[in-house]
């Protein structure tokens, strides 16, 4: 065997690496999403839901907070098992139906949208794998344009997802993707000047068992994968909160034992967050502050991130959160490339 090959967390490191040129090409290939945004408009959905599972159930999220602020849409979440388990046969009529799956191979999200399209719903998906059976079962599709991912844990694929679908909605809305351009050098500085506050945040938290994951507005979808990945590389016992959930009640559980790790950028979102963590830190919790507005709230470690427009926050604010679980899981003596039990596709039905 190539020694190589056996180091741990080779992949991971060298997928993260690769996400600042990965949202440079991304950025030169929209105007096929924009092509996708047209067709969207010209149907004009009266609603629209979101299909995913695992870290792209995390990327739907930010798409409904999207569509929601930018479209002024209504938006749900999907739970496929309605359609695989129970059957349920809702008209779709004039709904947009958004797939999301970095495989486009699980089956019950195919089952959906197929389920979905055969109901009168304007059916996309978005995937990484142009030639999925999800892309042949929908309408419209998106290609994220990663390449492949060795590692178990998605990052490139996550935060390419997650802008491609801003460059979808934004393209809906009548928008060039004016905002994201700054996006690919944003995210390079981000890794490279973020680094050293990453590895000290390593060191601070290798022993931790418990920790508690928050943010709010478009940040809800960056605290919904960190704690999964740090849960799947590290086998942190990790929870996500919004900042608003966390205070009616499970504010209780936090103490000095507890880890928070709080995304705060530039916002409403971040602003709204000021007050949550007032009352974390008065509780004596750890408070490790990821963001672009890192610096303004109360916090025992903080890891900046540049600033950029706030819907676009969640594409540069996960790659820190990518470095820690890297780090962590190499420091707690695991390989994140292929945590235990896992596998890269998962087939739910």
């Amino acid at each position: 065997m190539d020694p190589m090959t056996a180091t741990p967390g080779r992949h991971m490191t060298d997928e993260i690496s690769q996400q600042p040129a990965i949202f440079a090409d991304l950025l030169a290939g929209r105007d096929a999403i924009a092509e996708v945004a047209a067709k969207i408009a010209e149907r004009r959905p009266r609603f629209a839901l979101l299909a995913a599972r695992g870290s792209s159930d995390h990327a739907a999220l930010y798409a409904k907070y999207l569509l929601e602020v930018l479209l002024e849409m209504p938006v749900g979440l999907t739970s496929p098992s309605t359609t695989t388990l129970y059957g349920a046969q809702p008209d779709l009529t004039d709904v947009l139906l958004v797939s999301v799956s970095q495989s486009g191979g699980s089956p019950d999200l195919l089952e959906v949208t197929e389920s979905g399209r055969k109901r009168g719903a304007l059916t996309v998906a978005v995937t990484n794998t142009s030639d999925s059976p999800l892309n042949s079962a929908a309408e419209l599709s998106v290609d994220i344009r990663a390449g492949r991912e060795q590692a178990v844990a998605a990052t490139k694929t996550y935060s390419a997802t997650l802008l491609a679908l801003y460059l979808l909605v934004d393209a809906v809305r009548g928008g060039t993707g004016a905002d994201a351009e700054p996006i690919p050098e944003l995210a390079a500085t981000a890794l490279d000047a973020g680094q050293k506050a990453v590895d000290d945040a390593v060191r601070r938290y290798r022993f931790a068992e418990r920790m508690v994951t928050t943010g709010r507005g478009y940040s809800l979808a960056t605290a919904s994968e960190a704690a999964l990945k740090l849960a799947e590389t590290s086998y942190l016992s990790a929870r996500a909160y919004s900042g608003a959930d966390l205070l009616h009640g499970p504010v209780a559980a936090v103490d000095a034992d507890t880890a928070v790790l709080a995304l705060c950028s530039n916002g409403r979102g971040g602003d709204a967050m000021r007050e949550v963590l007032d009352v974390v830190h008065e509780r004596g919790a750890d408070v490790c502050a990821i963001g672009s507005a890192a610096s303004d709230v109360p916090a025992s470690h903080r890891i900046p991130v540049p600033a950029c427009a706030e819907e676009l926050a969640p594409v540069l604010e996960v790659l820190p959160v990518q470095q820690l679980a890297l780090g962590l899981a190499l420091a707690r003596g695991f390989d994140p490339d292929s945590p235990r039990g896992l596998k890269k596709v998962t087939r739910t039905r």
